[in-house]
């Protein structure tokens, strides 16, 4: 063990390369998008393996920290646009490390959470290669810190429930009296283009039109832009002013205590 400068321990971290058993893979999270925001130990590595694998949410900056001699592979994925298939992605992960060289796999966020990560340990298992996880902060996480807004509060909501809107795609429908509750914080991911029909769902569920909403693009960058209202407005809010993707989506009374004012650079339309 060593210390750092506030003499807090640190374990070490061992070296990627001939130091670790070739043909490692890391499927690492990148965090919610502000560089600051990546773990020490994905820092590391990302400095130290032969090969990156990463995905359109890791930021430039963080690509910055990359070594120009490293190996880079985009596989990126966009809603409306072509991207690569998922089991292509696993292939190659596979092949860079039957190759011997040590490969991140970079995910935006957490790698556990919407990230497919589960698949990927399945195929990479399948062909006996070892794999870590690294985990990141996911979106929500990062919006809430930025604004001083706990996901979880006594008062407020007891349970937290991280949900993907691609159950609302497609002919798809969640169960909305299941999701109806007053007493947890629900935070949808990918569901900018499903915002009229999460509203919707949860009004006709039971909620009241005057339910806390937010939605926030940009999670924890200077241009963070959040969206403050109501189920009941919601809709027209966006249509006004209109964000980018991806954006996450809190319901809530959590939203109640959203701080708009601890980030500056924030772009803030309130209810």
């Amino acid at each position: 063990m060593r210390e750092d400068r506030s003499g807090a321990s640190l374990a070490r971290t061992p070296a990627v390369g001939r130091a670790t058993r070739p043909g490692h893979v890391y499927l690492v999270g990148a965090g919610a998008g502000s560089a600051d925001l990546l773990t020490l130990r994905a820092w590391r590595l990302l400095t130290q393996v032969d090969a990156i694998v990463y995905d359109r949410l890791v930021g430039d900056d963080i690509l910055a920290m990359i070594p120009p001699s490293r190996e880079r592979y985009y596989v990126g994925k966009a809603r409306g646009h072509h991207s690569v298939p998922q089991a292509e992605i696993g292939a190659l992960l596979a092949r860079l490390a039957r190759e011997g060289k040590s490969v991140v796999r970079l995910k935006g966020g957490d790698p556990g959470i919407f990230g497919r990560m589960g698949e990927e340990l399945a195929i990479l298992g399948e062909a006996g290669l070892p794999t870590e996880v690294v985990p990141g902060i996911t979106a929500a996480s990062a919006v809430a810190a930025t604004l001083g807004m706990p996901l979880t509060d006594r008062a407020h909501a007891q349970q937290l429930r991280l949900v993907t809107a691609q159950h609302c795609r497609e002919g798809g429908e969640p169960n909305w009296h299941d999701l109806a509750r007053r007493d947890e914080t629900l935070v949808f991911y990918m569901g900018l283009s499903k915002v009229d029909a999460i509203c919707r769902g949860l009004r006709d569920a039971g909620l009241p039109d005057d339910w806390p909403i937010m939605l926030a693009a940009n999670a924890s960058l200077p241009e963070q832009q959040t969206l403050i209202g109501t189920l009941g407005d919601m809709p027209e809010k966006l249509a006004a002013t209109p964000l980018p993707s991806p954006c996450l989506i809190v319901v809530g009374s959590v939203v109640t205590m959203a701080d708009t004012t601890r980030h500056a650079d924030c772009v803030v339309t309130q209810a």
